[in-house]
């Protein structure tokens, strides 16, 4: 092994190994591996450069941006009413058809925020119609996760492995070109959600209380600020601790600007970080959103973090590193089939995330993916497919995702209801996704 390759599997194993230990901030932990890394000369400034300025972390900071612009003008507080008075027409149906809402949003926001706010809605719906929050707060968790696999821009880990991917002289993902993979396992996760979740949790139900919280929105919401990843807060309740008064202009011209950043990507007229970006700054023009609102917009500890693990990905990639770990891999299954280096893949990704964040296991495994590939002289088009369904459809621990956490706290789950009812979803998705990507992206 060269001194670079020695020196970022040192950084690669001190930064996993701070992650497991989880005493630090992990955007903390991320920026000192890259510190290091710059320091030793394994990556050069203008690669770190590249990485704070890559198109993944411009589209998640502009699709912040615009998030917030749309939290501001109240149209998610007025969508939030009418779900409350739907359900409380139609009952309990009305909380998965509410459910279902919140993950067709999931599709095209980030799934963290959008859990932060449905959550609490969710929750006090559930107590007020005399259900256990129990019931329902897993699942929404787990439709956010998995409508987010269902567009590039639907999680961070997307956008991040499709980022590392161009580091690797791959071709950029369209906006829409992983749904025929990440729609049926939205789908079967689903209906497996509707039909089983209920009676795989009939234990912990039975033995569960309702709060005696009426409709206090505001103490389900501030439950949520106790909630840490690895010392990083991932949600802001106060954002939503009272209603934001309506403002119909603003609401129609954020929307408009979304829904045109979303067109022009899908049609392919440019990019997603370009038109998120310029979607971000138009909001500002039309005063829409202020300056300084869009700043407090932004969540600069995700996009830390994710820029961080980037130049260990980036480290990885220039040293040999990468090539380094395919080749002894491929040592020890030589001889396999395209299709079950795909299944060994899938599942290694799938049980790194339960152990480390998504865009940890985005930067370690991407490289070595498209390497996987090019060794056995195949496409790495449907290896890169499966890490991104991989690196977020982590549901068996309540640590695999954030929004897991969230609702870990807010129901008063044992660690081994996500077992029970998440163990069985992987081994669903994995499946599903599987199928699909054999069908839709041959090798």
């Amino acid at each position: 092994m060269s001194i670079d390759q020695i020196v970022t599997l040192l950084v690669l194993a001190l930064v996993v190994g701070a992650l497991i230990w989880d005493r630090l901030r992990p955007d903390v932990v991320a920026l000192a591996g890259s510190a290091v890394l710059l320091m030793t000369g394994v990556v050069r400034p203008v690669e770190v450069q590249g990485a704070f300025a890559s198109p993944a972390i411009i589209a998640l900071a502009s699709l912040f941006v615009i998030a917030y612009a749309l939290e501001l003008s109240g149209l998610l507080d007025r969508a939030i009413q009418a779900g409350i008075a739907m359900c409380r027409r139609i009952g309990a149906a009305g909380l998965w058809l509410l459910m279902a809402a919140i993950g067709l949003v999931s599709c095209f926001l980030n799934s963290t925020p959008i859990v932060v706010l449905g959550a609490p809605v969710v929750r006090d719906i559930a107590v007020a119609l005399k259900l256990s929050p129990k019931r329902y707060l897993m699942p929404l968790s787990y439709i956010a996760v998995l409508t987010g696999c269902c567009t590039l821009i639907g999680t961070s880990t997307n956008l991040l492995v499709d980022d590392m991917a161009r580091i690797a002289g791959q071709p950029r993902f369209g906006i829409f070109e992983i749904t025929p993979v990440g729609l049926p396992m939205a789908l079967a996760g689903g209906l497996y959600l509707f039909l089983f979740s209920g009676k795989l949790m009939q234990r912990s139900l039975d033995e569960s209380e309702l709060p005696d919280t009426g409709d206090d929105r505001l103490a389900a919401k501030r439950a949520i600020d106790d909630v840490h990843v690895g010392g990083v807060q991932v949600g802001h309740a106060e954002l939503f601790a009272e209603p934001r008064p309506f403002r119909p202009v603003k609401a129609m011209i954020a929307s408009a600007i979304f829904v045109g950043a979303i067109l022009l990507a899908a049609l392919n007229i440019a990019p997603i970080a370009a038109s998120a970006f310029a979607g971000a700054v138009l909001l500002i023009l039309l005063r829409v959103i202020t300056a300084d609102e869009a700043y407090g917009g932004l969540k600069p500890d995700i996009l830390i973090l994710i820029a961080g693990m980037v130049v260990i990905g980036i480290a990885m990639e220039e040293s040999g590193l990468a090539d380094a770990i395919t080749r002894a891999l491929l040592g020890s299954v030589r001889g396999i089939s395209p299709l079950a280096a795909l299944i060994i893949l899938y599942g290694a990704t799938m049980i790194l995330t339960e152990l480390l964040s998504n865009a940890t296991v985005a930067v370690l495994v991407t490289p070595i993916a498209v390497a996987l590939a090019e060794s056995l002289g195949v496409s790495p088009r449907p290896f890169l497919v499966a890490v991104m369904m991989a690196g977020s459809a982590a549901f068996a621990t309540p640590f695999g995702y954030q929004t897991n956490v969230i609702v870990y706290q807010m129901g008063g789950y044992r660690y081994l209801d996500f077992v029970r009812v998440g163990l069985p979803l992987n081994l669903l998705t994995f499946a599903v996704a599987i199928g699909a990507i054999s069908i839709f992206f041959p090798f």
